[in-house]
């Protein structure tokens, strides 16, 4: 059920439906709508899709709607003068396709209401069937305002026939923090992955084993997604992947929201991020960063960074490799001058926001 009437700080004033992966125990999409919420003008009252509805409503003081309930959303966007999607890649097939006709159908019920779509500080893609490139390139041309939030996003749109700006991912324009991490812990943030099955683990394992021992370090295992990452290190324990050295050094520490990952990263020497907004939000900790890169926004994210990267599809690379890799990685964090060109391109996305007042 929606809880429409659970909040209203202000009045309603000029609701607007926010649609996105919020909600799910994901602290990069918990991310995503924090800065989402702070960038929407004033004037506008936000009404979000979530899953946990309690805990959205409990964190950020807004309406929810439950973002699994197509027919609740549906009912929502009636009482809605614009719908944004917001932040993440929503408009791809990777997940599945069934998931790609949920928010195509959202665009199409706002647009036969004659109301505004703002796809805001979108990825696009990956698009692997051919028909979900046909149905996205139609959904483009019904949309009012975009901003993408990477360049190759931009290039596909524009092969599929829509020109629309780019910046940079919105959570960069979250504040800044201090590093305190010299000689502090290594932080890991990996998820399950196909690119990594049983033994392909082996290596990395391995070389976080030596770099922890080698640097008399703490590992803290950092779930990023609460249900998907939070069991990887029992998993690979189980099957008999971990050191007894690793597991002995080894922890898994939950945080609740962006800010205690935030606290945590700034005390780390390193953090070996593999979900995008791991590395994003450990970058603005002041954090020496390095990343396994399971898709290729994470590896453009990293580039743009300056950061060492490993590319997952390349395929098997050696414990020693790592470890030469990670050791030169620790305690270096990015350039200064990396991170302020990150922030200064999410610019854009807050000026689409505007146009929700400006008419």
């Amino acid at each position: 059920m929606s809880s429409w009437a659970e909040f209203d700080p202000t009045g309603v004033t000029q609701p607007v439906l926010l649609c996105g992966y919020y909600g799910e125990h994901n602290l990069g999409d918990d991310a995503l709508l924090e800065v989402l919420l702070n960038q929407l003008p004033l004037s506008v009252t936000p009404l979000v899709t979530a899953f946990d509805q309690l805990d959205v409503q409990s964190r950020h003081r807004v309406n929810t709607v439950q973002r699994r309930s197509l027919r609740d959303v549906w009912a929502a966007m009636g009482r809605c003068q614009a719908l944004v999607l917001g932040g993440g890649s929503l408009l791809q097939d990777a997940t599945s396709f069934r998931s790609l006709l949920y928010y195509a159908a959202l665009i199409t019920t706002a647009r036969l209401q004659h109301k505004p779509v703002l796809l805001y500080a979108q990825g696009l893609g990956p698009l692997k069937r051919r028909r979900s490139r046909a149905l996205v390139r139609g959904l483009l041309s019904l949309v009012s305002g975009v901003t993408w939030r990477d360049p190759a996003s931009a290039r596909l749109a524009q092969d599929l026939g829509l020109h629309a700006p780019h910046g940079s991912d919105a959570v960069w324009s979250l504040p800044r923090q201090h590093w305190l991490g010299r000689g502090g812990p290594v932080v890991v943030c990996w998820r399950p992955t196909a690119h990594l099955q049983g033994e392909a683990w082996r290596p990395y394992l391995q070389a976080l084993e030596q770099l922890a021992e080698r640097c008399d370090r703490e590992v803290i295992w950092l779930p990023f997604h609460r249900e998907q990452d939070t069991p990887l290190l029992e998993q690979l324990t189980a099957q008999g992947l971990v050191g007894q050295s690793l597991l002995h050094r080894s922890r898994v520490v939950q945080a609740s929201s962006p800010s205690e990952a935030m606290a945590l990263f700034r005390g780390a020497s390193l953090v070996l991020a593999m979900r995008l907004h791991a590395l994003v939000l450990a970058a603005l900790s002041g954090s020496a960063v390095s990343a396994l890169s399971y898709d290729p926004k994470v590896q453009a994210c990293a580039q743009q960074l300056g950061c060492s990267a490993i590319d997952l599809a390349d395929g098997p690379i050696s414990a020693s490799e790592l470890g030469i890799i990670w050791r030169d990685a620790l305690e270096h964090p990015p350039a200064t001058e990396a991170l302020e060109a990150m922030r200064q391109a999410t610019a854009v996305h807050a000026d689409l926001l505007a146009s929700l007042v400006r008419g």
